[in-house]
């Protein structure tokens, strides 16, 4: 179990047995690495994913006297060169206080997941919860938590909604993820980024499952009033001109219907 082990702890270790030319005995350990869920379930968009932040977000807990982590490797060097260790004192704290932390939000996570989305104490981590879930294939429990973080107000909302879309398109319930993709058109605070991507969901769905060529038109017509780069502009007019072909072609067949069977008077 580590916090961040797969990017830097586990490959700088298991560099240091190939140069000394030892087998490595980490090759079948299971491995957990909790920076990657604690990411999907506590990451505030402005906030580092630190264990101390962590810390003061789920237990309001904040360390005093602890050492920084940028002066870990000085305070080791210099025991190196002098042998005099009462530097390593505070670091060996602070490495015990990186453990506990690891053990109590790994506790928090795996209580989280077995008792499911109504236990989430934020939207945030109700989202979080969903991605987890739905990286794992629970896709029922993926949507039941998207759908609770979908009930707090602010920028979480946008993104549940979003993440509920997408999954419920991935699944097929194509008319479960249009109520997402219009829910986020209602909200008063959307970036445009999902707005646009709600718009073109939506004409995409009236004019290939619906049929409805009036309401695609609409909606691509709203992309096109959103910021997006040339690419997607030159779609949205693509998908207009198909739109308006398509919009006349049933036009001539309803008034070739009408002359074959007049109404009756």
């Amino acid at each position: 179990m580590t916090y961040n082990g797969k990017s830097f702890d586990l490959p700088l270790m298991e560099t240091r047995f190939v140069l000394q030319r030892m087998p490595t005995p980490f090759a079948d350990m299971p491995h957990v690495d909790m920076l990657h869920p604690a990411r999907r379930l506590w990451r505030e968009d402005d906030v580092e994913c630190r264990l101390t932040n962590l810390e003061r977000t789920l237990n309001g807990h904040e360390r005093e006297g602890d050492v920084p982590g940028f002066e870990i490797p000085s305070r080791y060097f210099h025991y190196v060169r002098s042998g005099d260790a009462r530097a390593l004192e505070g670091v060996l704290e602070h490495n015990r206080l990186d453990i506990i932390s690891l053990a109590m939000f790994t506790a928090r996570a795996s209580q989280l997941l077995d008792d499911g989305p109504a236990e989430a104490m934020t939207a945030r981590e109700a989202l979080g919860m969903g991605r987890l879930y739905e990286r794992a294939g629970m896709t029922n429990e993926a949507l039941a938590a998207f759908a609770r973080a979908a009930q707090a107000e602010g920028d979480t909302r946008a993104d549940a909604l979003r993440a509920h879309a997408t999954l419920c398109r991935r699944l097929r319930r194509y008319e479960a993820a249009a109520s997402s993709w219009r829910r986020i058109l209602e909200l008063r605070a959307c970036s445009a980024a999902i707005a646009r991507e709600a718009t073109e969901a939506l004409a995409v769905h009236h004019e290939h499952r619906e049929r409805d060529f009036n309401a695609a038109k609409t909606f691509a017509l709203r992309s096109l009033q959103l910021q997006a780069t040339a690419a997607r502009q030159q779609a949205v007019q693509y998908r207009l001109a198909r739109l308006d072909r398509k919009m006349g072609y049933q036009l001539a067949i309803d008034r070739q219907s009408q002359s074959l069977f007049p109404l009756e008077s």
